[in-house]
């Protein structure tokens, strides 16, 4: 058999809803000249991997005033030069130079106000910021003479001095009532604030102080929670400030009457059978982005505005009123898949978000494919596939909690391990205990006929499977913070050659963890394992056993690879497996992430993993962050492999890999 050097899967998929051809992907502080649209086919794809849009540049001012920038920070650390330079327009704009001498006057005015606030932000408040333009303070009377005289000798020379002097810290600290000018007894703790005294005392540290506040008091109830005073006083003979911020409580509060508008593309009713938040409820802004989120699952609404009313009805209740908006109620769309030992791939698929306007979904997807080796099973066999199905979602079938899921399809699929031709069935009940907590309740049905190394065989398949899902993670594609598992158990009223009375039960944890506010270095584990009981190895039909090996559960080996074998060394699938990863996730910077992982996994023939042959791999991922996940590439080279192994794998996917 021909030993792979490596795996390699790429994963690409398109829908196309009605959009205008071409976007801005970053904002940008340019003036008008340069505000120009990225058209072309191209242009919203560089502008993905650059940080500077196309047409960047823009058109040239009138009457351009060319000059050159010199900047010297005298003291401070490099995070300062680099926080100084940062905000200075005179040096970000310098490829862009200003209209007449006026203008670049206006620039340097404006470098003088911006750096002196990146010096408050570090905690530097008797700093000295020298501009010249050609040797003349901006402010001199004479200066736009003098700059007109030295740009008719080239660019016009301008240095910026910046001596930041000392580094103030945190003095007398209070957080006190706007009332009575007392403190507060509730307040958060200084610590937890970042206002302690004796700590540097950086602008930014007050600023975002009042905001935690604000948010302090408004989860505690209080709807009008606001700051309504502040006192920062710099002491520059004790090199320290002192900080007073008056704290304006407000009311408690409960929830009152909601209203809603924009939903009449939804069956009457819809949106407000869903809020479940009765009266008297006390007030949480929690509460209320927890139904937001849970509005934004409905696949029919774009958006959700919640608005707070200004001020409490008579029986000290806040009015709350819900906007939302449709998105387009269809779409279509492509996909396609390559590997080098899995085969390839191209999906097409058309959908409906409110079929019925009562937020049914319905989504066809066709998909052809081409197995991309001889199967070990069954040599001789067609490596062509195709996968015909349909999903289908209805919200609200008994209650507002209860949904009708149904998936169906006709397949043949190829792989190493068996060929397959089905037609299946899954649909059940999923009750919404909450955003976190969903149970499922399915039937669970299949016809088909399977060859492998044994021969061909039918199998007749009906199960009843329970899913328990909970996930409290704070993204999708790019966890931070939070827990994901899910557990199912399905007993089998027939199950192929063992007949009536197996059981599956699966499951799987992850993990996340930001030991930064920033989330540049998060931690992430996950643990899967399952198994098959109640049956023999071969009673159990080839396609529902396990399999370990790939991209989706252990890198740097091949698909199905990490599994039993028969003694022809065929793979066969085992009744249990075992799978771990730990990954850490690197942000270096705000758009390039690096991220160095460990796996371990194996399929088992036993009934409970005996963790006997397990396969284990390391590698290192690189993350290229945008606005809908990070794009992934992934290194990963087995640590142990067998002879049928390959050296190496690499897979590239958008989102994480768990």
């Amino acid at each position: 058999m021909r030993r792979p050097l490596a795996t390699l899967v790429a994963v690409a998929s398109f829908a196309v809803p009605a959009v205008p051809a071409s976007a801005q992907i970053f904002g940008s502080d340019q003036d008008a000249s340069s505000q120009e649209s990225n058209s072309g086919l191209f242009g919203p794809l560089v502008n993905l991997f650059s940080p500077r849009p196309m047409g960047d540049a823009g058109k040239p001012a009138p009457d351009a005033t060319p000059y050159k920038v010199t900047i010297e920070v005298k003291g401070g650390d490099s995070s300062l030069r680099d926080a100084v330079t940062s905000a200075s327009n005179l040096e970000s704009l310098s490829q862009r130079p200003p209209s007449g001498a006026a203008g670049l006057v206006r620039r340097a005015l404006a470098d003088r106000r911006d750096i002196n606030a990146a010096l408050y932000s570090a905690g530097y408040y008797a700093g000295d910021i020298r501009i010249t333009l050609a040797g003349s303070p901006p402010d001199a009377p004479n200066v736009f003479e003098v700059v007109e005289a030295a740009r008719r000798q080239g660019p016009v020379p301008v240095r910026v001095e910046v001596t930041p002097g000392p580094q103030f810290h945190f003095g007398r600290v209070a957080i006190l009532d706007a009332a009575t000018h007392r403190p507060l007894p509730d307040a958060p703790t200084l610590q937890r604030l970042r206002l302690v005294p004796g700590e540097p005392a950086l602008a930014t540290a007050v600023v975002n102080a009042e905001s935690a506040l604000v948010g302090h008091w408004r989860r505690a109830g209080h709807p009008f929670a606001r700051i309504a005073d502040k006192q920062v006083t710099a002491d520059h003979a004790t090199k320290s400030v002192d900080v007073s911020i008056y704290v304006s409580p407000g009311p408690v509060a409960t929830f009152g009457r909601f209203t809603v508008s924009g939903a009449d593309f939804l069956t009457p009713g819809f949106i407000e059978e869903r809020i479940e938040i009765p009266a008297g409820t006390p007030y949480s802004p929690e509460v209320l982005d927890r139904l937001r989120r849970q509005l934004l699952e409905y696949e029919a609404i774009a958006s959700v505005r919640i608005q707070e009313a200004d001020k409490l009805d008579a029986d000290g209740s806040l009015p709350i009123h819900i906007e939302v908006s449709a998105r387009k109620p269809r779409y279509v769309g492509f996909g396609a898949t390559y590997s080098s030992t899995e085969g390839s791939a191209i999906n097409a698929f058309w959908g409906h978000r409110n079929l019925f306007g009562g937020g049914e979904t319905l989504r066809l997807d066709a998909q052809v494919s081409w197995f991309g080796e001889k199967s070990e099973a069954v040599p001789d066999a067609d490596p062509f596939g195709y996968k015909l199905s349909a999903a289908f979602v209805k919200p609200g079938i008994y209650t507002a909690q209860d949904d009708l899921v149904a998936q169906a399809a006709i397949l043949r699929e190829v792989t190493n391990a068996y060929v397959r031709e089905a037609a299946t069935l899954l649909t059940g009940v999923r009750h919404r205990y909450s955003d976190q907590l969903n149970l499922q309740v399915s039937l669970d049905l299949e016809q088909s006929r399977v060859e492998d190394t044994t021969g061909t065989r039918d199998y007749t398949i009906v199960g009843i499977p329970f899913e328990l899902t909970y996930d409290s993670t704070d993204n999708k594609l790019d966890p931070s913070r939070g827990i994901r598992a899910s557990g199912v158990v399905e007993p089998f009223a027939y199950f192929g050659d063992a007949g009536a009375g197996p059981a599956m039960i699966k499951g799987s944890f992850a993990t996340y963890h930001a030991f930064d506010e920033d989330k540049r270095f998060i931690l992430a584990g996950r643990v899967s394992a399952g198994s098959i009981f109640g049956a023999d190895l071969y009673d159990v039909p080839p396609q529902r056993r396990f399999y370990v090996g790939g991209g989706g559960s252990l890198r740097g080996y091949d698909y199905q690879s990490a599994s039993p074998r028969n003694a022809e060394g065929v793979i066969i699938g085992g009744r249990s497996f075992f799978e771990a990863s730990v990954e850490a996730r690197v942000r270096v910077t705000d758009t390039i992430g690096i991220v160095p992982f460990f796996d371990m996994g194996s399929a088992f023939a036993s009934e409970w993993p005996d963790f006997d042959g397990m396969k284990y791999s390391a590698g290192v991922g690189l993350r290229y962050y945008t606005a809908i996940g990070p794009l992934r590439l992934d290194l990963a080279f087995p640590l142990n492999p067998g002879p049928e192994d390959g050296d190496f794998g690499v897979y590239v996917s958008l989102g994480q890999a768990f």
